[in-house]
């Protein structure tokens, strides 16, 4: 066995097998593969192994169809078969929400030139004469979707491995690891230990045992899951071909031809957890009892779907477990508070994705980042606050879940509320709809009663008038938003200045009270984020940034080496924030302030300490609204007291509180990007428009990077559009962008009806020289051209007269 290598992978399963796989193919040779048992023990070898290339996600969408073109390249590389059926997948659509799910889809995979299209009833029937399809609103044909086979596919991905010159080392249980000072590891077993730079904890089942070796808690939760397959069907037998695959997400079950009979299985409502104290040393290849009464609700919608199965005996029944994170997610990425410490958990479609994870992860860890914007699956986006009680109430909800529509905004309460601030209470009392954000309960908006539920659905909701009620209020008043989860961080000692300017990509203000809006650099030259930053002492700076992205964002910074002397702090914990915005803000808070409010006292972007209402607060002049306003940041402490006083102040003024949901609106009308959205490391700074906040002479994190793409012309920019909408549906981020002709040009990040300028505006990357201000695009809302004309300034305030006023 081998004892140095540039990278272990623990565990034999699917995804392992990938990851060492994609790491030999991008140069890494000497790396190897611990598995304690056989290779596919755990959840792999049982997987009922379907393939799919659509996804709600468009990253994830292109990770699924490089994942179903490699099993074919896989066979011929590597001579292994990976038991590749394609006979196609017939998509189904009882609902109108579910018709509008499958046409963005479609829609999408004309933009991304994959095969998935609408098909008559009668050409279905040709494809699957078995089925009857008499309460179908829509059919979609995906001619590249099948099944392939779980013990194949690892074994391509292992042979492939070997080939190219990485170990693997097969009933080698691992029994600890163990972090070193210069960042590598000591991977111990029962054969000997091997000294690796990067550990890569894909070990299935093991995963949450894997990562306590490290000192480390994964949010996973293992379930049971079944299927089962039949016995012969004649009228299967009988047609000589292969019948595609249906799913059929509104009757909560998946059909597929096995043999030459079907394969039935379902995500039930009786779902039950296994291994909640841990998953067992000795587990392998084994499997539960069968217990097919719990999903025999949904195996009877399956043979109304093809009758033929209803005098079908059962062959063999298939209980096994999977394991899930709390959005059934990937927790994929290197752990922010370890260095050189890979994950690839909680993989549900893990052979419609395993390619891509394998590709992805070997990116990461040889070349800084992966190419895509994946933070969808980034184990970042949880944090502590993903307790077990969290998991255990999210997993069930995902399980039951599974074919579930996720909708636009769509908030769902299972496991909530995991943190909250002092004023939640009074908040949820008004009548606050509350979202999550990086564990945090924060008001998106407020409806007239308490404990008002939220519709969710493609077009507009019951959130839209209340919404836009707290919108004009704002622009016509003042509005108090509460801003507590946004990410904070306080950067103190003498060497402040000198860490952030090195970090960030614009200058660090020098002078107490200034403050400045910078973008963040990514390895490969793109936008890792942007952060409003203010000195507030000789030796002191408070940072503010994307909440969702704090975990995130803590691997740059532990890029940067850190001042002897100087710390930084993630102080979101202990400071709460409020934005204070409208027409009337300078005067609402000069009847609760001493302090010098006007124009030349006191001028955008600049900062200072004051009280409030006898609070003390870092009051920065800026808003994410456009609009003339301050952030307010206190201790979390006084945050009720705050609140209280501002929305007394604001009632006299006429205004009151504003939620997330409003804000979003704002920032969109005035052409404001989000992180996340239309900022991401996949997006250089000049096509998000934030070159000009890049400053070349000084040095600051991955300039190197930046240099080699800055001179590069943008292959797109970002830039907005109204659209023409006729049916009560705005873009909210994903759908496609055409030319007339029918030629893809881009794709919207982000999109709202702005209230003030009484307009469906959308924010989207658009070709760079393809289109210009005053053409007409159509915009595919609900998989539906909606022509749009490309504006060519923010609607709201393009001067910024009012931000300034």
């Amino acid at each position: 066995m081998r004892e140095h290598a540039q990278a272990v992978v623990i565990g034999g399963g699917l995804v392992g097998c990938s990851i060492l796989y994609h790491l030999a193919k991008l140069g890494w040779r000497d790396v190897v593969l611990l598995e304690r048992d056989e290779l596919t023990s755990g959840s792999t070898w049982h997987a009922a192994a379907n393939i799919h290339g659509l996804h709600d996600n468009n990253n994830i969408t292109r990770i699924q169809h490089y994942t179903m073109n490699l099993y074919k390249q896989l066979e011929a590389e590597t001579g292994q078969g990976c038991g590749v059926f394609q006979p196609g997948s017939l998509y189904l659509a009882q609902t109108e929400e579910r018709e509008h799910q499958l046409r963005l889809q479609e829609a999408k995979a004309k933009f991304y030139g994959l095969g998935f299209y609408e098909i008559s009833r009668e050409q279905a029937l040709e494809l699957h004469p078995l089925a009857q399809f008499d309460d179908v609103r829509c059919i979609m044909f995906e001619p590249d979707g099948g099944n392939v086979d779980p013990s194949g596919v690892t074994h391509a991905y292992a042979a492939g491995a070997r080939m190219l010159g990485a170990g693997i080392e097969r009933f080698c249980p691992v029994i600890g690891t163990e972090a070193q000072p210069d960042g590598s590891w000591i991977v111990r077993t029962e054969k000997g230990d091997i000294h690796t730079q990067w550990v890569v904890n894909a070990a299935g089942l093991w995963g949450r045992e894997v990562a306590a070796m490290a000192g480390l808690t994964l949010p996973l939760q293992p379930t049971e899951h079944q299927y089962f397959v039949t016995e012969t069907i004649p009228e299967v037998e009988a047609l000589g071909r292969r019948l595609p695959s249906i799913a059929d997400r509104d009757g909560e079950y998946y059909f597929r031809q096995e043999g030459n009979g079907l394969l039935i299985g379902a995500y039930e409502e009786k779902m039950k957890f296994w291994a909640e104290g841990g998953t067992p040393l000795d587990f392998g290849h084994e499997l539960f009892d069968d217990d097919l009464d719990r999903i025999m609700d949904n195996v009877m919608r399956a043979i109304e779907r093809v009758p033929a199965a209803a005098e079908a005996g059962v062959k063999r029944v298939i209980n096994g477990p999977m394991i899930w994170s709390p959005d059934s997610n990937a927790l994929f990425g290197p752990v922010p508070e370890l260095r050189n410490y890979f994950c690839c958990n909680g993989i549900i479609p893990g052979f419609s994705q395993s390619g891509g994870l394998g590709l992805l992860a070997a990116q990461w860890m040889i070349e800084g980042e992966p190419e895509w914007d994946i933070f969808a699956w980034d184990l970042a986006r949880f944090g502590d606050w993903a307790d077990a009680a969290f998991t255990r109430a999210r997993v069930r909800d995902q399980y039951i879940h599974r074919f579930k529509i996720h909708f636009p905004n769509e908030e769902r309460g299972a496991g909530r509320p995991a943190r909250t601030r002092p004023a939640y209470e009074m908040q949820r009392r008004m009548g606050a709809v509350f979202g999550l954000n990086a564990g945090w309960e924060h008001p998106l908006w407020f409806a007239d009663a308490p404990d008002t539920d939220e519709t969710a659905g493609f077009a507009r909701q019951n959130w839209f008038a209340p919404v836009g009620r707290e919108a004009a209020m704002l622009r016509d008043h003042v509005g108090v938003i509460d801003i507590s989860n946004f990410a904070n961080y306080v950067v103190s000692g003498p060497g402040a200045r000198s860490w952030l300017d090195k970090l960030v990509a614009n200058h660090v203000p020098g002078e107490v009270g200034r403050s400045c809006l910078t973008p963040l650099i990514g390895m490969r030259g793109g936008v890792a984020g942007d952060f409003t930053v203010t000195r507030t002492g000789d030796d002191s700076y408070m940072m503010i940034g994307s909440g969702m992205a704090e975990r995130y964002h803590q691997r740059f910074f532990d890029m940067v080496p850190m001042p002897e002397g100087t710390s930084l702090e993630v102080a979101t914990a202990r400071i709460a924030g409020f934005n204070v915005a409208g027409p009337k803000s300078r005067a609402m808070l000069a009847s609760l302030t001493d302090a010098d409010l006007s124009n030349d006292g006191w001028r955008f972007m600049r900062s200072r300490t004051i009280t409030v209402a006898g609070v003390e607060c870092l009051a920065i002049r800026v808003s994410f609204t456009g609009d003339l306003g301050w952030e307010l940041h206190c201790a979390e402490s006084d945050q009720l007291a705050l609140y209280k006083a501002l929305l007394e102040a604001a009632a006299a003024h006429g205004g009151g509180p504003v939620g997330g949901r409003a804000l979003g609106a704002l920032r969109i009308e005035k052409g404001y990007g989000s992180w996340g959205r239309e900022y991401s490391p996949e997006y250089w700074p000049q096509e998000a428009g934030l070159h000009g906040l890049i400053k070349l002479d000084k040095d600051f994190l991955n300039k190197d990077a930046y240099l080699r793409i800055s001179n590069t012309p943008p292959r797109e920019r970002l830039t907005m559009f109204e659209v023409d909408v006729t049916d009560e549906a705005d873009a909210n981020g994903g759908e496609p962008i055409f030319l007339a002709d029918g030629t893809p040009v881009g794709r919207v990040t982000s999109g709202a009806y702005g209230y003030t300028v009484g307009k469906s505006l959308a924010i989207g990357y658009a070709r760079d020289g393809v289109v210009a201000p005053g053409d007409r695009v159509d915009i595919y809302i609900l998989g539906k051209p909606h022509m749009a004309t490309v504006l060519a300034e923010p609607p709201f305030d393009a001067g910024g007269a009012r931000l300034r006023a």
